[in-house]
């Protein structure tokens, strides 16, 4: 894998945000990417999970989506180099209710700044070498599980016990295993979730870069 060269004021700014499900991570992404009005490409990591199709239903069910494996990591490392050299790109809609991504797509445009979001963004190390500015939102597990369980029961149709099982079987291993550990590679931790000095000291940063 080759080195990056040091960011400069000429090129667009590449920040990866990641951090547990129902860590606040999104909400501190959409947050930044609404201060920054205009100069911002936002891409979530989760819209990359791998077209199935040969799969039933039941079968694709069964897919582990919080195991690096259930990610196109390579398919959006190859959109931010298009993005970092000026062309739009195609970004894959993921339907969660049927795991299987849309026939639609949706067009990114170049921008100053493109910000990448997902809990295994920093566990990649291809795409941590797209990153600029590497940032991981830690926040308690407790909270996480709360958060995750209304998101899933009231977005997504499922069902609690459905959201518990997988949360023990899949999810809570697989952040101790590949998310919790990536930690390390973080440039800036936000402890605790989100929060508006969080937001703050993150947009400050990011526009102190720019210029």
């Amino acid at each position: 894998m080759r080195e990056r060269s040091p960011w400069k004021p000429d090129r667009p700014l590449f920040i990866g945000i990641a951090g547990g499900s129902g860590s606040g991570k999104t909400t501190i992404a959409e947050t930044v990417v609404e201060r920054l009005d205009g100069k911002v490409a936002f891409l979530q990591h989760d819209a990359y999970y791998r077209h199935e199709p040969r799969l039933s239903f039941a079968d694709r069910t069964k897919v582990n989506y919080d195991h690096p494996d259930s990610l196109e990591t390579e398919l959006l490392v190859s959109h931010l180099e298009a993005l970092r050299s000026g062309e739009p790109i195609e970004r894959p809609v993921y339907d969660f209710s049927t795991h299987l991504r849309s026939s639609d797509s949706v067009t990114v445009a170049p921008a100053r700044v493109v910000l990448v979001e997902g809990i295994l963004v920093l566990a990649d190390a291809a795409l941590r070498s797209e990153l600029d500015l590497k940032i991981f939102v830690d926040t308690a597990a407790d909270l996480r599980l709360a958060r995750r369980l209304s998101r899933d029961i009231n977005e997504r149709g499922r069902s609690a016990d459905s959201v518990i099982a997988q949360y023990t079987e899949t999810v809570r291993p697989m952040h101790l295993e590949f998310v919790e550990s990536s930690m390390r590679y973080a440039d800036l931790i936000i402890p605790g979730g989100y929060n508006p000095a969080a937001v703050a000291t993150v947009v400050e940063l990011i526009r102190s870069r720019l210029g």
